[in-house]
């Protein structure tokens, strides 16, 4: 069994030369913050989940981690867990985050910016069987308000009335995307998780005759940066605008709080691509997700 050592043990191992990646507690917030903050636009997750959660909280679904160079100092942060998430400025902290995740039972998915998960996975070695599913995905980015015209009425916050609506098509999302179906995987904890960011006022939804129409899920909400997640358009509405339209309107509200609105879409979502960018976003990088096979 590996040898935990304490957080001062560790420190001083960094000073020594002995770089290791260690756990990250509620006190080590503010400095693992400060260096996420260089690249804000990059750490927009894990900044935001911080916010919300601390290090240290079930709803993370991980652990953060972080690994010191040799003058003790932070290269390295990760939340190795259900989805893991990295940023590292040495390749030793890769090497470390990439053992981390290896090892981790619980782990989804990995995501990241493309370039970095291909480093990532040279430092991963073969004991954990290759990721079942490869996505290259887009970040498209919005950071200017756009002429809307005619509103499209109905576009609101969710209330806990549409939490059915909202677990009913968020859970058919996530089995399109990943082939889990999170009912069955975790049914109590994917409607909290549901409920819990309905609270906090960060799921937008169009509700017409009790069907849902249109829902986008804010995940971080900083002001340098909005990460949406979870955009859903009813296929009947699909190609005719709305969708388009319902996205233009949200987008100039966030940035109202925010210097841009960012969110994720899968290379091959041609039909997703054509209506962000008829809502004014544009394509600022490529990204890789990574899901994971389960382990028994």
């Amino acid at each position: 069994m590996m040898q935990q050592l304490t957080y001062n043990e560790l420190a001083v191992n960094a000073v020594n030369g002995m770089q290791t990646a260690m756990q990250l507690e509620e006190q080590h917030k503010a400095e693992t913050l400060s260096f996420l903050s260089s690249r804000i636009l990059h750490t927009f997750v894990m900044t935001g989940w911080l916010h919300d959660n601390g290090v240290v909280n079930p709803l993370n679904r991980g652990t953060f981690y972080g690994h010191r160079n040799g003058y003790g100092e932070l290269d390295g942060v990760a939340l190795i867990g259900h989805t893991t998430l990295f940023e590292a400025r040495s390749d030793e902290a890769l090497a470390a985050f990439a053992g981390l995740a290896q090892d981790c039972t619980s782990a989804s998915a990995l995501m990241g910016e493309e370039k970095k998960v291909q480093q990532f996975l040279n430092h991963y070695v073969s004991r954990r069987p290759a990721p079942r599913l490869a996505c290259r995905e887009q970040l498209f980015e919005q950071r200017e308000k756009q002429q809307i015209g005619d509103e499209i009425p109905g576009l609101r916050l969710a209330t806990p009335a549409d939490l059915d609506l909202v677990v009913k098509v968020h859970a058919d999302m996530t089995l399109a995307e990943t082939g889990v179906n999170p009912l069955h995987a975790d049914a109590n904890g994917f409607r909290m998780r549901c409920g819990r960011r309905i609270q906090q006022d960060r799921v937008w939804v169009n509700v017409q005759d009790d069907r849902l129409l249109f829902k986008a899920d804010v995940i971080t909400q900083l002001p340098e940066v909005t990460y949406l997640e979870g955009v859903y358009v009813a296929p009947e509405k699909r190609g005719n605008g709305f969708g388009a339209g319902c996205m233009r309107q949200l987008t100039n509200h966030l940035l109202d709080r925010s210097q841009a609105v960012c969110l994720l879409i899968k290379e091959q979502n041609a039909a997703a691509s054509a209506c962000y960018r008829k809502a004014g976003y544009r394509l600022r990088e490529y990204y890789e997700t990574l899901f994971f096979q389960r382990q028994n």
